[in-house]
C-alpha cells in the first residue's frame, strides 16, 4: 500500500467560493501499552504498538476557517493554546500541516484559527501531541466532508483521520479509536497496517473495557528531549534491531492475553515494556534520563501495594516521569484508597488524573 494512499487533488474549493464555519473535536490521549519508539520514512513505526484509549486526558480543538487573502501556497494560520495566542508552536504545526497538503488541497485556499485546550498537563509525557494531533486530524476530515461531502462512511472517516494523524505525529493515529487501537502491519491481523491504526475493541476481553488509569503527575514541566528526538536517537541505538524484534513478540503475546481478560499477564508485560523504554533512553547516545526520583518511589509502592493485597494494580510509564497506573474497576475503591494515602504525597502539588478507558473522541 503506498503512503500517498489518500492524496486527492480535485479537492479544491472554486475560486472566490471559499465559506465561513468552524468544527469542534474532542480527542483523548492513548496508553500505549506495547511501545513505538523507532521510526523510518514519514512517521512509520519501526515496530507494531496496541494503547487502551483514554477518557478524561484529551485535547478539545476548534477548528475555524473563512476565506484566505491572497493566492500563495501556504498554510495561514492563527494558533491559541488555552486562549493565548501561541507563535512558537504555530510555526511548527504549520510545517506539519504542509504534509498533508496532498491530502488536502483546499487548506492553502483558506485562512485557518485553531483555538485548543488541554484537560492535563502538555509536553510532560502523557501523549499530548496524540490528543492534540488525533483533534485536528479529525477537524480536517470533517471540514473536507462538510465542503465535499466525501468522507460520510464512518469507517473510511475514521481510518483517513488516522492516516493523516499519524503524518502529524505517529502515536496520533491510535486516538482515534476508542478501547484500543493497534498501529503497524502485524502478522495474522487483517488490515494492520504502518499507514494508518485499526480498532481493536472487538479483540479484548471487557475486563479492560472498564480499566482504570491514574495518572500520578510527578512533574509538571515539559520533558528535557522531545519524543521526537528520542525516536530519532534510535536510528543508531546499539539494541534497536533487539528492541524491534522483542516489540513484536511481547504484542504477540499481549494480545492474546487481551482477548482472554488474563490481568496480570497484561500487567507483566506493561511494566517491562515502560521500564524498556526508558532503558533505551538511557542507553542512547548521548543517553538522557526522564524518570524522577519520586518515579522510582512510586514503582516501588506500586509494586509492594500488589505484593501485599493481591490486587492486579501495574505501572506504565510514556516518555516522561509520570506513572499511568492500571487496575480493574472492580478495585477501584481499594486502589483510590492507596493513590490517595501512600501515592498522591510523591505527586507534585498532590495532583493526580483519574482516569480510565474510553469511548474516543467526539464531536461537539
Amino acid at each position: 500500500m503506498k503512503s500517498s494512499l489518500y492524496n486527492n487533488p480535485q479537492l479544491v474549493i472554486e475560486s472566490g467560493q471559499t465559506p465561513q464555519g468552524m468544527i469542534t473535536w474532542q480527542s483523548p490521549s492513548n496508553l500505549a501499552l506495547i511501545k513505538y519508539w523507532g521510526k523510518y520514512g514519514q512517521q512509520m513505526p519501526r515496530n507494531p504498538s496496541i494503547s487502551l484509549t483514554l477518557e478524561q486526558a484529551y485535547t478539545q480543538m476548534t477548528l475555524e476557517w473563512g476565506p484566505k487573502d491572497g493566492t500563495d501556497k501556504t498554510i495561514e494560520l492563527e494558533l491559541f493554546f488555552q486562549q493565548m495566542r501561541h507563535e512558537g508552536f504555530e510555526e511548527e504545526l504549520k510545517l506539519r500541516m504542509q504534509k498533508l497538503l496532498e491530502m488536502f488541497p483546499f487548506l492553502h485556499q483558506m485562512r485557518l484559527i485553531v483555538d485548543t485546550f488541554n484537560s492535563f498537563p502538555h509536553s510532560a509525557g502523557i501523549a499530548s501531541s496524540a490528543s492534540s494531533m488525533s483533534a485536528l486530524a479529525l477537524c480536517l476530515c470533517s471540514l473536507e466532508d462538510e465542503l465535499f461531502g466525501t468522507l460520510s462512511d464512518d469507517v473510511e472517516f475514521e481510518r483517513k483521520a488516522s492516516y493523516a494523524a499519524r503524518l502529524l505525529s505517529g502515536s496520533a493515529c491510535r486516538s482515534i479509536y476508542g478501547s484500543a487501537a493497534l498501529w503497524g502491519e502485524t502478522p495474522g491481523v487483517p488490515d494492520s497496517s504502518d499507514l494508518y491504526a485499526i480498532p481493536m475493541e472487538s479483540k479484548i476481553h471487557n475486563v479492560f473495557k472498564s480499566f482504570h488509569n491514574a495518572i500520578l503527575i510527578v512533574s509538571q514541566e515539559e520533558k528535557s528531549v522531545s519524543s521526537s528526538a528520542g525516536h530519532q536517537l534510535m536510528q543508531d541505538h546499539p539494541f534497536a534491531d533487539a528492541r524491534y524484534q522483542q516489540a513484536k513478540q511481547r504484542l504477540h503475546q499481549i494480545m492474546g492475553a487481551l482477548e482472554s481478560g488474563e490481568i496480570d499477564r497484561v500487567g507483566d508485560i506493561i511494566e517491562q515494556e515502560a521500564l524498556t523504554l526508558h532503558a533505551l533512553m538511557m542507553q542512547s547516545n548521548p543517553s538522557y534520563i526522564l524518570m524522577e526520583p519520586a518515579t522510582l518511589t512510586l514503582i516501588r509502592k506500586i509494586r509492594q501495594y500488589r505484593k501485599d493485597t493481591g490486587i492486579p494494580a501495574y505501572f506504565s510509564l510514556d516518555a516522561g516521569p509520570n506513572i499511568h497506573l492500571l487496575y480493574p474497576d472492580d478495585k477501584h475503591e481499594q486502589v483510590t484508597d492507596f493513590i490517595v494515602t501512600e501515592l498522591v504525597p510523591h505527586c507534585q502539588d498532590g495532583v493526580y488524573i483519574s482516569d480510565k478507558v474510553g469511548e474516543g473522541p467526539v464531536q461537539m
